[in-house]
């Protein structure tokens, strides 16, 4: 389950391949690994693996390019100085990539509202995965009971740390944005060669 507004800023750097790689590879292996733990088999894996990378991996880049159409205008510098200071809350001081930050915090603060409602969803996928762990646990193997155990661990941290996370990020976006909008006002374009 990856978030576009925690997604680690050097996914940023290159385009929508890089960043399907970048969010794809790494849930598929950790639901892979899943899949080991679960089964026992090192084909079971591989097989989540190569199905899930490219299907999250694919759908977190388009989403990500939706959310920041604007991201396409600026080269992997550009974009990567972008994501850097905004996402760390930093005043570029850059009047040319000053729209840039604005409209990367915008994107960030509109994400974070659509996934509001993704809260109620893992709470209930939290309490399935409950269920389901106190089910194998009684009635199941080893590996079934360790695995659905990590899966409800797995919901929890997502419902208790991630929402923060995501908050932290969009307060000091927002700082970013302000930031650059002072950036703009005493840099005026008009003003520049």
């Amino acid at each position: 389950m990856n978030s576009v507004v925690l997604t680690p800023g050097w996914v940023w750097q290159g385009g929508p391949t890089r960043r399907a790689l970048g969010t794809g590879v790494p849930v598929g292996l950790f639901l892979g690994a899943f899949a080991l733990v679960e089964s026992g088999f090192w084909i079971a894996a591989a097989v989540v693996f190569l199905l899930l990378s490219p299907f999250h991996g694919i759908r977190v880049a388009r989403r990500m390019g939706r959310a920041w159409p604007g991201a396409a205008q600026l080269d992997a510098a550009d974009r990567a100085a972008v994501v850097r200071a905004t996402r760390r809350g930093a005043d570029l001081g850059d009047p040319r990539l000053a729209p840039a930050v604005i409209d990367y915090a915008e994107a960030l603060r509109n994400v974070r509202e659509q996934d509001r409602i993704r809260r109620w969803v893992v709470a209930g996928l939290a309490t399935l995965a409950l269920v389901l762990a106190l089910y194998d646990t009684h009635s199941g193997e080893r590996g079934q009971a360790v695995a659905s155990w990590l899966v409800l661990a797995v919901f929890l941290l997502d419902l208790i740390w991630r929402p923060g996370q995501e908050d932290a990020v969009v307060a000091r976006a927002r700082r970013a944005a302000d930031a650059a909008r002072r950036t703009l006002r005493r840099n005026p374009a008009d003003d520049r060669p």
